[in-house]
């Protein structure tokens, strides 16, 4: 190459070279702490989400920003270990999703700005003080899980013919669960429907539950929950093999054999965390920027599911479906 087309080359290389690179130090990346609940494979939508809207950002991954992932797989005790790890390794903002390993970050430091991209009801459980002032170095997006559950019970009483009860699975150690089994059981007495709560701690209360239930339970309402998740299909098979029809929050489930899902759509939401992110690093203050709300709602159908459950879907609740699952 003659030395001018180079000289003009590097020139246009430093025009299109993310302005996030050039403020840092030479040989000083500004590290993003990843804390997944689940798995990389479970988790893989939604990283590719949040990645490919901090890349649209300027920010490349292993150019312009590190990122740390640590993956919890629905054990929620590893939660404070990577929050701690993060700490020691001064990473520049954390990133998580789901309540619990929020609340653990949080524990672990005041100073190190933390993003959220879901949590079931923020100020309810004490992750911000309030939406529009979150108050402290914490700050991401509502999943509104609590405020939709009346929705969804209204949505499993349509599609189960004759519906008197249900059951809901729950792990009671995450803190938003006592909050939404209130709104699902306020929901199930306005319909005139009778609810009970099995508790799910460990993976190996999946199947007792399922034991304790038979009987006692025309469908299943299952809460979100980093154990419940990393399980889903294993709850999902099982409730199939005792023909109840699965309620859920979170697309996942229905792609892994659950009956329906109605809540906030997840990549969406990553995506808009990679914003407050990119925020952050640009020098905002978590405590300055406000805790956003969903944007969109969807509802999936499995017909599959269904199919093997014996159900027909109502079409009125098919014409509804953002999308449905054959």
């Amino acid at each position: 190459m003659k030395r001018r087309e180079f000289i003009l080359a590097l020139g246009g290389a430093a025009v299109t070279w993310p302005r996030a690179a050039r403020a840092q130090q030479p040989g000083k990346l500004p590290t993003i702490g990843f804390l997944g609940s689940t798995t990389p494979a479970a988790q893989s939508q939604l990283t590719a989400a949040f990645v490919q809207r901090l890349r649209e950002l300027g920010w490349v991954e292993g150019h312009t920003v590190t990122i740390e992932y640590r993956w919890a797989e629905g054990r929620s005790e590893r939660f404070a270990e990577f929050a701690a790890g993060f700490v020691r390794l001064k990473v520049d903002v954390i990133l998580t999703h789901n309540t619990p390993p929020v609340l653990a970050a949080k524990q672990a430091t005041s100073v190190i700005p933390i993003v959220f991209a879901t949590a079931a009801d923020p100020v309810g459980t004490g992750v911000v003080a309030s939406l529009a002032r979150p108050g402290s170095n914490v700050t991401g997006l509502s999943s509104q899980t609590p405020d939709v559950a009346g929705k969804r019970v209204e949505l499993l009483r349509d599609l189960v013919s004759g519906l008197r009860r249900f059951a809901i699975l729950a792990n009671p150690d995450n803190s938003y669960v006592a909050l939404e089994v209130s709104e699902v059981q306020a929901a199930a007495r306005m319909l005139d429907l009778e609810v009970a709560l099995f508790e799910i701690r460990r993976a190996e209360d999946i199947a007792r539950a399922f034991e304790a239930l038979k009987g006692r339970a025309d469908a299943l309402y299952i809460l979100p929950d980093p154990l419940l998740f990393t399980n889903r299909l294993r709850i999902n098979t099982l409730a199939v093999g005792a023909r109840l029809p699965t309620m859920h929050t979170l697309r996942e489930y229905v792609e892994a054999s659950g009956l329906i899902s109605y809540g906030p759509n997840w990549p969406d939401q990553w995506r808009r965390a990679a914003d407050y992110v990119d925020k952050i690093l640009r020098g905002a203050k978590p405590a300055d920027l406000p805790v956003e709300q969903p944007t969109r709602f969807d509802l999936l159908i499995n017909l599959t599911t269904a199919k093997a459950l014996g159900l027909t879907i109502p079409p009125m609740l098919l014409a509804r479906a953002d999308e449905v699952i054959e």
